[in-house]
């Protein structure tokens, strides 16, 4: 299982035989939206920096909400939860998902505002290989708020999305640098890579692996 980054909270995530892509993001944003194709399409809530479902080619699959789906052997989980308005306050939609593909177990947290998730939320996640988790904050949240989430979903391999990339525009200008985030791990923010690659038994059992990943461009 592979998964490549497009920059804030759009992945591509493929199996031998399928391919998925979370949040595909709009122009509007200031980056170069995601041109490829895909099985199918993970959106955590409708904005224009998650929802651009028309960049993704082909006709995909699109869940945009909680429920659990099953396609092409990839079992998905949509979670209900709450990310934050312009004013800081818990009041917009979004869904999280856990995404099964090849026996790897891959949590989006989207645009997650809730500094603590509840034991029914976390119940629902159950145990997490790899955590796609926001660190920039404004909506979402920042490094701190990060660490405190990863401490209740323990995943085996940490990777920070959301956060300050150069081109951004807008209210995004303002996201934190993932710089934050590393200087509590010790990671070089100039050891990122563009693409990586799991297989279950190779997972670390023991402490967990952070990536830090960058667009390939």
């Amino acid at each position: 299982m592979n998964i490549a980054w497009y920059g804030h909270s759009c992945f591509k995530i493929s199996g031998k035989d399928v391919s998925l892509i979370t949040d595909p993001f709009g122009k509007e944003i200031g980056l170069k939206p995601p041109a490829t194709s895909a099985d199918i399409v993970t959106i955590s809530h409708e904005s224009p920096s998650h929802n651009n479902r028309e960049a993704i080619k082909g006709e995909p699959f699109v869940i945009d909400g909680p429920g659990e789906y099953e396609t092409k052997k990839v079992v998905i989980k949509g979670i209900e939860s709450l990310s934050r308005n312009k004013e800081g306050e818990l009041s917009e939609t979004n869904t999280i998902y856990i995404i099964n593909i090849e026996d790897v177990r891959v949590c989006h947290l989207g645009d997650l505002g809730e500094k603590s998730l509840s034991a029914e939320q976390l119940n629902a996640i159950g145990n997490v290989d790899i955590l796609l988790i926001p660190v920039g904050g404004l909506c979402t949240l920042t490094a701190k708020d990060a660490e405190a989430v990863i401490a209740q979903i323990e995943p085996r391999v940490i990777i920070p999305m959301h956060y300050k990339l150069q081109g951004l525009k807008g209210n995004l200008e303002k996201l934190e640098d993932v710089k934050l985030f590393c200087q509590d791990h010790n990671l070089n923010t100039d050891e990122t890579v563009s693409k990586v690659s799991f297989k279950k038994k190779d997972l670390p059992e023991e402490e967990p692996q952070y990536i830090i990943m960058d667009t390939g461009k």
